[in-house]
C-alpha cells in the first residue's frame, strides 16, 4: 500500500515538473518579464535622470537637456574649464542648434568650478544612465519583436508596449484571452477598482488601454465609451491570437477608427444646475411615508 502511495506521488510529481516546462516554454514569461522590467528601468532612468540634472546644474545651470541619454552623453564630455568645443558636443546629443546653443552658454556660464575628484564621480554615474539607457533600448527592440510573434492583432490596434501590459496583468496568454471586454478594459486599474467596492468611491472607467492616445485625448465625457470600444475589439483581437492565429487586426482597427468618429460627433452633454440638483434630490427623498429613498 505504501509502495503504491510512494509510485502516484511520484508521477504526480513528474507529471506537474512537465506542464510547468511546457507552460514555460512559451515565449509569453519572457515578454511578461521583460516589459515589467521594461517599467521598473524606465522608472529608474527617470530617478537617475532628475539626479544628474540637479547635480550637473551645480557646474552649468544654463544647460538643459531633456534627454537623459543625451544629458549623459554630454555629461561624459564637458569638463570643468568649459573649453569644449560645438563639434563635440553636437557629436554627444545629435542637435546642431542645440549645440551651437549650448557652447555659447557655456562660455559665461555662472556655475562652480568643476574638481578633477568631483569630475570623476559624476563621470562614473553619467556612465550609469547612459548603460541603463542601452539597456532599455534593447529591451524595447525585444519587446516589439516578442509582441509581434505571439500578440500580432492586439499590439496592431494598440501598441507593443500596451498589448505586454495586457500580457503581464492577466498573467497568460490563455488567461487574458478568456477575458471579457469589461475585464479587459478595467486591467491595470486594480487598486481603483477594489478602492469602489470597499469604500464607494467611482468606478474606474480604464486601465493600461488609459495609455492609448486616442484615450488619453479623448473630450472627457468620451473617454469611457472609446474605451469601451477599444475594450471590445482588443478582446476580439486577444482571441484571434490565441486560438485561431488569423489576422484580423485590419478590420478591427477600422471598425475602431469609425466607432470613435462617430463617438466623438455626439453633442456634449450638459450638467443640470447645482440648485436643480439639490431640488431633484430634495423631492425624492421622502415620499411621505417615512421612507427615504436616495442618498442619505
Amino acid at each position: 500500500m505504501e509502495n503504491d502511495f510512494d509510485e502516484l506521488r511520484k508521477r504526480m510529481i513528474k507529471s506537474a515538473k512537465e506542464k510547468i516546462k511546457m507552460n514555460y516554454e512559451s515565449e509569453e514569461y519572457a515578454l511578461i518579464q521583460a516589459i515589467n522590467a521594461y517599467n521598473e528601468a524606465l522608472k529608474s532612468q527617470n530617478l537617475f535622470y532628475e539626479r544628474l540634472t540637479e547635480w550637473y546644474g551645480l557646474y552649468f545651470p544654463e544647460v538643459s537637456v531633456s534627454s537623459p541619454k543625451a544629458l549623459a552623453s554630454l555629461a561624459l564630455i564637458l569638463n570643468s574649464d568649459r573649453s569644449i568645443g560645438k563639434e563635440a558636443i553636437e557629436s554627444a546629443i545629435g542637435d546642431a542648434g542645440k549645440a551651437e546653443s549650448i557652447a555659447r552658454k557655456l562660455e559665461g556660464s555662472i556655475g562652480r568650478l568643476m574638481g578633477e575628484e568631483e569630475r570623476n564621480v559624476i563621470i562614473e554615474y553619467a556612465k550609469l544612465l547612459l548603460d541603463m539607457s542601452d539597456s532599455i533600448e534593447k529591451l524595447d527592440a525585444y519587446i516589439s519583436a516578442a509582441v509581434g510573434r505571439l500578440l500580432p492583432n492586439t499590439a496592431y490596434i494598440t501598441e507593443d508596449k500596451i498589448a505586454a501590459e495586457l500580457l503581464s496583468k492577466a498573467g497568460s496568454m490563455e488567461r487574458l484571452a478568456t477575458f471579457p471586454a469589461s475585464t479587459v478594459q478595467l486591467l491595470g486599474a486594480e487598486k481603483a477598482l477594489f478602492k469602489h467596492i470597499k469604500f464607494g468611491s467611482k468606478p474606474p472607467k480604464y486601465g493600461v488601454i488609459f495609455k492609448l492616445p486616442e484615450v488619453t485625448n479623448a473630450r472627457k465625457d468620451l473617454k469611457g465609451r472609446i474605451a469601451r470600444l477599444y475594450a471590445t475589439k482588443i478582446a476580439m483581437a486577444l482571441k484571434a491570437d490565441y486560438y485561431t492565429k488569423n489576422f484580423i487586426a485590419e478590420k478591427l482597427k477600422n471598425d475602431i477608427s469609425n466607432g470613435i468618429k462617430r463617438i466623438s460627433s455626439s453633442p456634449i452633454k450638459e450638467k443640470p444646475k447645482r440648485e436643480q440638483r439639490m431640488g431633484q434630490n430634495q423631492h425624492r427623498k421622502f415620499d411621505g411615508k417615512k421612507r427615504f429613498h436616495g442618498r442619505r
